[in-house]
């Protein structure tokens, strides 16, 4: 790999890392405590994410119990989860919240895939708009320091590195998907 390209290739790590962890914030009929990852609670004024003020665990395969380590953030929790997307209604008996999630039904679960693909589709343009970045920058580095050649080298490099992270985005979507339709 050439040094000129390693920006281009760090970029699309990261485009493909990004989709990742987006897909781990989807659930599919299972509970997931990834779920809960982008949610923030008040804790003494600052909003601190929900890992670093209690405990979650997934005692079964539908429930996700965050035992908080101060009583106090009940609440405060139990807020943060309603106004989130993850659309369940957490319930408290005094010591945890639990989320109890349905089975999903057929129609949520074709909702869910498309916004699948979308994602990946996304994902997919990221990484074609970081290699039009990169053949632009070789090309301007054609005018004065390096040869046709090079340049041609160069771009074909590039182009393996696309399909490389455009192939491993398609797998990514198509395990997504199939772990959200199996029942």
């Amino acid at each position: 790999m050439d040094a000129r390209l390693q920006q281009y290739e760090d970029r699309m790590k990261k485009a493909y890392e990004f989709l990742e962890s987006d897909y781990n914030t989807i659930r599919a009929g299972r509970a997931n405590p990834h779920v809960l990852d982008k949610l923030r609670v008040d804790y003494y004024g600052t909003p601190t994410p929900i890992q670093q003020v209690g405990n979650i665990t997934v005692p079964e395969a539908r429930i996700i119990q965050i035992a908080p380590w101060e009583k106090s953030l009940i609440k405060a929790i139990e807020k943060a989860i309603m106004a989130s997307d993850v659309g369940i209604t957490p319930s408290n008996d005094g010591n945890v919240i639990r989320l109890v999630f349905p089975e999903l039904t057929e129609e949520r679960r074709k909702d869910l895939a498309k916004d699948v693909r979308k994602k990946a589709e996304e994902g997919k343009v990221a990484v074609r708009n970081i290699r039009r970045d990169g053949n632009d920058a070789l090309k301007k580095l054609g005018k004065t320091e390096i040869s046709e050649d090079e340049i041609k080298q160069l771009e074909d490099q590039l182009q393996k590195l696309t399909d490389k992270y455009i192939k491993d985005m398609d797998a990514l979507m198509e395990k997504k998907s199939k772990e959200i339709m199996t029942v």
